[in-house]
């Protein structure tokens, strides 16, 4: 069970991922980087959105898959990869601070939920309204209160898009 003050924070793809990433991606393409030209991309590296003119790229990434890699453990057909985007070159990571990243008023997300074996142990629906991080808040407080799930995964529902890991505190 997770304690109330326990932190639930929201991870970014890791460095070392970020860096195979920009060589080839999870489905074995070459980084094809861009100059981005409206802004407004969620990059997945630092947490952000993109500006105007940041060099970008859209990669595909295996999150589960990777993570299962690192724990010793098989997702199985759970194993999904799909497009994110990253600075085309190394940034300095999320700023940290308060707030879950792109907590846009309205949005829809899923939270979907996984075991320890890297199977997927159910979902939540989520329209965001008006207060973002309290909607994704308590449906990450309300996961962790299953023993069994070690991470969750906050997806857009629109594009179907990963958008970050949150694992058990």
């Amino acid at each position: 069970m997770t304690s109330s003050t326990a932190p639930l924070t929201a991870r970014a793809v890791d460095p070392a991922t970020l860096a195979e990433l920009r060589l080839r991606d999870d489905a074995g393409r070459p980084c094809l980087p861009y100059a981005d030209p409206e802004g407004g991309a969620p990059l997945r590296c630092c947490l952000r959105r993109s500006r105007a003119g940041e060099r970008i790229a859209l990669v595909c990434y295996a999150p589960l898959r990777r993570w299962a890699a690192g724990v010793g453990a098989d997702p199985g057909a759970y194993d999904e990869q799909g497009p994110v985007f990253v600075h085309a070159e190394p940034c300095a990571g999320p700023a940290g601070g308060d707030g879950l990243p792109f907590g846009t008023p309205g949005a829809l997300r899923v939270a979907r939920r996984y075991d320890a074996a890297g199977r997927i142990l159910g979902g939540r629906a989520l329209e965001l309204g008006e207060e973002p991080d309290a909607v994704v808040g308590r449906a990450l407080a309300e996961a962790f209160t299953d023993p069994e799930v070690a991470l969750v995964h906050v997806r857009a529902v629109e594009y179907g898009c990963f958008l970050y890991e949150v694992r058990r505190p």
